[in-house]
């Protein structure tokens, strides 16, 4: 057979392209069996609630009493409340209330969060896990033997030592939560524990922090937060009293009721 330049040429054009065409094809690398990287899974909560709608009008009036003896227009002021200043309305959004009366002083606030992981490979649900687990651990809540616990991804555990002492609010070292003297039982349950610590039944996971502090001479007041956390959003209470007398101590209990029935309120809310 006679041997012809052109048609040798076009064969061998045709082979190497034939033989190259696997370089533009993006799956002529991947080994087989080789694992397919998939996004982890976007939270629950895509937007937040209205803040100084979120606590019902009859809610606000049992948790700030001084506010119904002041005049009508200054009730409304009161009961509107004053949104937390936030650069970011789809990530945080906040309010405050506040109620002066001669007797006392309350002050509630409540802030909700909406954790957003940038990492593909980690869920809204596990950043969200780790940003409460972090406030959790600050809290430092007491516990059995003196271990710290803080929330892992398989739920609340142990992990470190150093808690706040047995039976004492934060910053409340010689007096128990209800604001009484050490060994007093009066006017208390001895099978109620009144101390800082996890919560059940509130969202994925939740904890109750309880801080009397002194200022100066002014008279002692009371914080109780409560902070919990469903799916990506984490909401925080705090519920403040502070009577007018120097004397007199704001009730532990009463607080801690007031501030876990709220806080439940607004898991429920967030669930609907």
């Amino acid at each position: 057979m006679a041997y012809v330049p052109g048609v040798a040429l076009l064969v061998a054009l045709v082979a190497g392209c034939s033989a190259g065409s696997d370089a533009d094809d993006p799956d002529a690398d991947s080994k087989p069996g080789s694992p397919t990287v998939t996004a982890a899974p976007p939270g629950k909560y895509r937007t937040l609630p209205e803040s100084c709608r979120a606590v019902p009008r009859s809610t606000l009036k049992d948790l700030l009493p001084g506010a119904a003896q002041l005049p009508e227009d200054q009730q409304e002021k009161v009961y509107e409340g004053t949104a937390t200043v936030t650069y970011d309305t789809d990530r945080k959004v906040g309010c405050r209330w506040k109620s002066d009366v001669p007797d006392a002083s309350r002050n509630l606030s409540i802030d909700f969060e909406r954790v957003v992981s940038y990492d593909p490979s980690v869920s809204d649900d596990d950043r969200a896990r780790e940003v409460y687990a972090t406030k959790q651990e600050a809290a430092a809540l007491p516990a059995p033997g003196g271990a710290t616990p803080s929330e892992t991804p398989d739920g609340p555990a142990s992990s470190s030592p150093g808690g706040k002492p047995a039976g004492s609010p934060s910053g409340t070292p010689s007096a128990t939560p209800s604001g009484e003297p050490s060994g007093s039982t009066t006017g208390t349950d001895p099978d109620e524990d009144l101390r800082p610590r996890l919560l059940d039944e509130l969202g994925d996971a939740a904890f109750l922090d309880d801080a009397l502090t002194r200022a100066g001479s002014t008279a002692q007041h009371r914080t109780v937060s409560v902070v919990f956390r469903t799916s990506n959003v984490i909401v925080t209470v705090q519920y403040t009293e502070q009577p007018a007398r120097v004397t007199e101590v704001p009730d532990s209990r009463e607080l801690q009721e007031k501030a876990q029935a709220l806080a439940r309120k607004l898991a429920e809310t967030l669930s609907e």
